[in-house]
């Protein structure tokens, strides 16, 4: 099969990631083969490929926002069948017997394994995901569509819910990329108002397009202090700009696989009860609870669609915020 494989970390615009052909799949009694269709190109990619992020194996076949169908079935799979349309997030595996995983924290699973980076993703014609952690996607999204909801989409409901913002409260998003998109949907839907801080203008553009009250810079101070924030954007500085709009009793919560050095934190930030939550991957519960809610949004994302060999390109022009969205390349 084809496949767009990093054999070494490097700038991206050094186009790290080569197609090459690469043995297909075998699957086990407890694994499914999957055609892909579409597969997203997400932050955590790029950060990969320009070893920001120690990877565990290389070469290495990247990609974790895989939407499919199945080709076969490992013997024990009861409750999918060739020919489900399917999508696989991040969390690729966990051993669901540590303490962790039996208190439904399957993303702090110290044996967990995680979708193009511990295991070949879905930069490829095909690839086999895990029985348990591979979701049926719902009718309503094109695969196109349907891709940016397995990571973005995801570890953003996480984070939303993380936040512990309640309907009617102002929720803060700083950067304004594929999750953050889609984030502001969920919020909108709950009746939040949404202060979106981006340095972007054509992403504060989007913003206001998706339903934004406010937009600026994270330097600058919106007309009211925020009850909850989430950042995005992986630069440690953002923490300060955030907790200095954030309300007392606020929450901060953090998605970042990585981020900058946070620089010291004058107490009165912190004072009042303020509180900051880092976001660690996903759980199984959150893709189930996030595919049902976002037919019933409906959640509409806005996708950049590139072919499969041009998975550099697509890296470069989400490093360089080139569009809007999410980048999505075209499989089969």
């Amino acid at each position: 099969m084809k496949a767009m494989v990093l054999n070494e970390p490097k700038d991206v615009h050094e186009n790290p990631l080569s197609l090459e052909d690469v043995a297909k799949p075998i699957i086990k009694k407890d694994e499914i083969l999957i055609k892909v269709s579409r597969c997203g190109a997400c932050h955590t990619d790029l950060h990969e490929v320009e070893g920001e992020l120690e990877l565990p194996k290389l070469p290495i076949i990247l990609g974790h926002e895989v939407i499919g169908h199945i080709e076969e079935t490992g013997s024990s799979i009861k409750d999918l069948k060739n020919g489900d349309r399917v999508g696989v997030p991040w969390l690729y595996s966990a051993d669901n017997t540590c303490k962790y995983c039996k208190r439904d924290q399957q993303n702090l699973c110290p044996n967990a394994k995680f979708t193009g980076f511990s295991v070949n993703g879905g930069y490829a014609e095909y690839m086999k995901s895990k029985k348990g952690f591979t979701y049926k996607i719902p009718d309503g999204f094109s695969d196109e569509k349907a891709a940016p909801l397995m990571c973005a989409g995801v570890i953003g409901y996480r984070s939303i819910r993380l936040s512990e913002v309640k309907p009617g409260e102002r929720l803060g998003l700083f950067g304004f990329g594929a999750s953050a998109h889609i984030v502001i949907q969920v919020a909108n839907h709950w009746d939040c108002e949404t202060y979106v801080f981006t340095r972007s203008k054509n992403h504060q553009e989007h913003a206001k397009e998706l339903g934004a009250k406010w937009v600026g810079t994270s330097k600058d101070d919106p007309p009211e202090k925020i009850d909850r924030a989430i950042i995005f954007a992986p630069a440690g500085p953002i923490v300060l700009d955030a907790l200095r709009v954030l309300d007392k009793g606020g929450t901060l919560a953090i998605n970042a696989i990585y981020l900058s050095d946070i620089p010291p934190i004058s107490w009165d930030l912190l004072w009042h009860e303020r509180k900051i939550v880092s976001v660690a991957n996903v759980t199984p519960q959150d893709a189930i609870d996030f595919l049902k809610i976002a037919p019933e949004i409906p959640i509409k994302t806005d996708t950049v669609l590139f072919p499969l060999e041009k998975a550099n390109k697509a890296l470069i022009d989400m490093k360089e915020s080139k569009f809007n969205g999410a980048a999505v390349l075209k499989i089969n």
